[in-house]
């Protein structure tokens, strides 16, 4: 569970990116290193059970936690990308957001056979994200052991449509 001071650090901005919305901001934690080393602490508490060999982060903001993760637990970090972002032989994979679609992708020699995978992302929302990776994952023979998210979105219920593999976040909000 996060410490409050994590907690705290998160901005709330009105009318961002547009009028209506509550940005949570948490560039204040990933600029705080004891914080930010909180956030990835727990993190890997959370996927040390399922003995992960490779995280996939998705982009742009779950690279973030991802990378520190891959690097504290000695694993491989793939990185999954919007089109045109990825310079070699690709799989693509296609998902719905609240305001239209978009596409992710992943090298087609990114995972190994028989990998244990989790997938890393900082807010979850629809789930389109987090369902378009376990797709893409799925796509090398291999089913995810975990989908892990720093901030899920409640009212939007995007975790009700994970249903492939468990899915853990840090904060509701």
């Amino acid at each position: 569970m996060l410490s409050q001071d994590v907690i705290d650090a998160i901005r709330v901005i009105k009318d961002f990116p547009k009028e209506g919305v509550l940005f949570r901001d948490i560039t204040p934690v990933l600029g705080n290193y004891p914080l930010f080393g909180k956030v990835i602490d727990e993190m890997e508490s959370i996927l040390k059970p399922y003995n992960i060999d490779t995280i996939l982060g998705l982009e742009s903001r779950g690279f973030f936690f991802s990378c520190a993760l891959a690097e504290r637990m000695k694993v491989n970090f793939v990185p999954v990308r919007k089109p045109g972002k990825l310079p070699y032989k690709v799989y693509e994979e296609e998902y719905s957001l609240e305001y239209g679609k978009n596409k992710l992708c992943i090298h087609q020699d990114a995972i190994k056979p028989g990998a244990n995978v989790a997938i890393v992302d900082d807010v979850l929302a629809t789930g389109g994200t987090v369902n378009a990776a376990i797709n893409l994952v799925e796509r090398f023979g291999i089913e995810p052991k975990i989908a892990l998210v720093f901030m899920e979105i409640e009212e939007i219920d995007g975790r009700s449509t994970i249903t492939k593999c468990p899915c853990e976040v840090l904060l509701k909000i």
